[in-house]
């Protein structure tokens, strides 16, 4: 299916914030959260239907209606048209800009959305998002314009200076400026760039070596499931427990994952090993240093739960309880603070426990709750938001959205070959979620 459809750039542009920079903020500290953080962009792309029969003239005003706001937001989001100063400790806000592509897209938008694969998503996303972020542009957007008037609008930060948290609050306040055309200050709330490194500053030693989190790459595979909203309520209730009460939809579906993925790699390797759940969490709802409404770029940790070798068998409520004792201990280890040394201290344990051969390790990143479907740029709300995960070839990488109705959620599972052929099979799995199904 991914040859079924063509992407023709029909226009290239470099939007600058729409007032220069001033001097005292022309140098944006980075975090040793940020240094931590690998050089890949981070995407979200967001599918807006057809209003309007009249396509060609809809493109060209709803393109300048996205550039020109694009510009006013970047008054207020400086570091994002700027470029990575030597050594990954500060951002130099030079105004160097944001590459701002126009592309048409030669079918439907209901033809992405039947079944759609990861390769054609792909297509949608500009060329440059291929090499490494921070060599070039920090921010990439991108507006595909399909044959029946809708549109997705695709946006690529740097993983530099942004987490989830700070991609959706961009994403929001430049659609609020589009919708309302009046100035940042009604719309944007206050942010704060360096705040980060000021508390949490970078760690000199990081600037000569570059560490990060290293992943191991295998020959893996890509696929998306649906989990709807009376298939999670139905989850909830069968994973429910005396210690865990109320199961949150992102534990029932994790539990369930982990799970699944389990018994897939017991019965490929033949061994029952240890296993790993890594969850990466928003700090901001755990440090007590944090403003957590305006902090920006990086603010992430990560909680563990794990099985071990004696564990043959795993019900759905156990599983839960490990996911929730797992975060409840992040928040009982850093709820009075967090130093730099300790950040570099747990993503350096991170690298280690994924880089062992001898368990079986999965890593979650979720943006649930995110209120990415609330961007509107003045022709409604998106009705779907498809993350291309910056792990995306990394072995055993689970991420969670939410869907339109903010109930249900699609998850992306990244996992080796033979081990996906045994979880699009798991029948206990397909009870509850479906396998790529059509978007509408």
């Amino acid at each position: 299916m991914t040859s079924e459809i063509k992407v023709e750039v029909t226009q290239e542009e470099i939007i600058r914030p729409s007032s220069p920079t001033p001097h005292h903020l022309r140098s944006s500290n980075l975090s040793v959260f940020d240094q931590l953080t690998p050089q890949v962009y981070v995407s979200a792309l967001l599918f807006y239907p057809s209003n309007n029969d009249d396509s060609h003239s809809l493109a060209a005003e709803r393109s300048k209606i996205l550039k020109r706001s694009l510009s006013v937001v970047l008054t207020r989001f400086y570091p994002f048209a700027g470029t990575i100063q030597s050594k990954d400790v500060s951002i130099c806000c030079n105004d160097h800009g944001a590459k701002f592509v126009e592309a048409r897209v030669n079918c439907p938008m209901l033809q992405v959305f039947d079944k759609p694969d990861l390769g054609m998503l792909k297509q949608l996303h500009p060329n440059a998002i291929e090499s490494v972020a921070g060599t070039g542009h920090l921010l990439l957007v991108q507006a595909n314009f399909f044959e029946c008037g809708g549109m997705a609008i695709v946006v690529n930060i740097s993983h530099k200076l942004i987490d989830a948290y700070t991609l959706c609050k961009f994403i929001n306040s430049w659609s609020a400026i589009s919708l309302s055309s009046v100035s940042t200050d009604h719309v944007v709330p206050p942010v704060e760039f360096g705040a980060a490194a000021s508390l949490f500053p970078p760690l000199e030693f990081l600037s000569s070596t570059r560490a990060s989190v290293g992943f191991v790459k295998y020959n893996c595979i890509t696929k998306r499931f649906l989990f709807d909203a009376s298939k999670i309520a139905t989850l909830k209730l069968k994973a429910a427990s005396a210690t865990v009460p109320n199961p949150t939809r992102v534990e029932v579906v994790s539990a369930l994952i982990w799970k699944c993925a389990m018994e897939a790699s017991r019965s490929n390797s033949g061994v029952i090993r240890p296993s790993f759940w890594c969850q990466f969490v928003n700090m901001r709802k755990i440090l007590p240093q944090s403003p957590a409404e305006n902090l920006l770029g990086n603010l992430v940790g990560y909680s563990v739960a794990k099985t071990e070798e004696s564990e043959v068998e795993h019900d759905l409520g156990s599983l839960v309880f490990k996911l929730r004792r797992g975060v409840e201990e992040l928040k009982e280890k850093y709820g009075n603070g967090i130093s730099s040394e300790d950040v570099f201290q747990q993503f350096n344990e991170l690298g280690k426990l994924i880089g062992k051969v001898d368990i079986d390790n999965y890593c979650l990143t979720s943006w649930c709750r995110f209120p990415f479907y609330e961007a509107d740029f003045g022709w409604g709300k998106p009705s779907w938001l498809s993350n291309i995960p910056s792990t995306a070839e990394l072995k055993n990488m689970i991420s969670l959205v939410d869907v339109s109705d903010g109930i249900g959620i699609e998850a992306r599972l990244t996992l080796k070959e033979e081990d996906m052929a045994m979880i699009e099979s798991n029948e206990e799995l397909l009870a509850y979620a479906s396998l790529n199904p059509c978007v509408v």
